[in-house]
């Protein structure tokens, strides 16, 4: 099967606020119609990355291609084909979802408004409350308006930075399907998000810390490239592991200690060392030890761990 065409193709991005060097020489290929997560620690650079490669900042020097175009010189022409979902709600409470989405449209300069909208209504099930002021919403239903909104120019990239903060857990599967929809259409997403359940649902990853791209792939691909070994450390009921956990800490061979519920999820490179560590450690006490594959959270815990803060927070 041959692959899909490459939306975004870039080398060697650099961006800088005043002295603070927020991306450096970021290098990413996205494919057409690929859902592409990004993963860090606050203040990363992850929106200042995504920004970038959809025109919606000027990258201080680097170079590549968005849709085709130029991301250090025609950032504009890119910006006009991209659906741009912020964390926050951006659209206007004391307007009904239609007329913010008129708004929009006319924003646009857009023909047959009426018809946009009421296009995008049904697509995002949003017709029956069409009348209902935007204020009055819930996080989950504001998130679907959103997304109407971002999708109504009919855009071939979108960003989506962090959308699914605040909202239940039935809008949230609601939105990820909608947007596997989406992205069967042809349209390719990137989407920052802290869920690592919905980094999983992401075709490929890419996590960046102080404005480094530390590892990219797949979910498969991240986690084995951190060539963790992990064990989970389970009480009888009745023990509380949270002392435990700090003790583990101290070992040769550990590199992390997690909880995960009642239990805690000890990982290091060094597979026979830390076996032999815990069980010398554990021998005594009333607790299972069990090895189990490293997950997406052990990987991504540990490589925020072992990313230096340059502001020392």
């Amino acid at each position: 099967m041959e692959a899909a065409p490459l939306v975004i193709d870039v080398t060697g991005i650099n961006k800088h606020f005043g002295d603070k060097h927020v991306v450096k020489d970021l290098a990413l290929q996205v494919r057409q119609g690929e859902i592409f997560g990004f993963l860090g620690p606050n203040g990363s650079g992850k929106t200042t990355s995504i920004r970038m490669l959809c025109g919606l900042l000027t990258p201080d020097s680097g170079q590549g291609t968005c849709l085709g175009l130029d991301v250090l010189t025609e950032s504009a022409a890119i910006k006009r084909q991209v659906g741009y979902m912020t964390q926050k709600f951006s659209l206007w409470d004391d307007l009904t979802i239609a007329e913010n989405l008129d708004f929009v449209a006319r924003m646009f300069g857009m023909d047959n408004r009426r018809a946009a909208v009421d296009q995008a209504l049904e697509e995002l099930g949003l017709t029956g409350r069409r009348h209902q002021l935007a204020g009055t919403l819930s996080g989950g239903w504001k998130q679907r308006l959103a997304l109407a909104s971002c999708l109504l120019h009919r855009p071939r990239l979108l960003l989506l930075d962090e959308p699914t903060a605040g909202v239940d857990p039935k809008a949230r599967r609601d939105f990820w399907e909608e947007i596997h929809h989406l992205s069967a259409a042809g349209i390719t997403v990137l989407v920052s998000t802290h869920y690592m359940d919905e980094a999983e649902r992401c075709h490929r990853l890419a996590y960046i810390a102080y404005g480094n791209l530390l590892a990219s792939g797949t979910a498969d691909e991240v986690v084995a490239g951190q060539g963790l070994h992990t064990w989970e450390i389970s009480g009888d009921g009745h023990n509380h592991l949270g002392p435990l956990a700090e003790r583990l800490r101290q070992l040769p061979g550990v590199d992390l200690v997690a909880s995960f519920g009642a239990a805690l999820h000890v990982s290091g490179r060094d597979g026979p060392l830390l076996q032999a560590s815990l069980e010398a450690k554990l021998r005594d006490n009333k607790v299972k030890i069990t090895a189990v594959p490293a997950s997406l959270e052990d990987a991504f815990i540990h490589l925020m761990q072992h990313s230096d803060d340059p502001l020392g927070n």
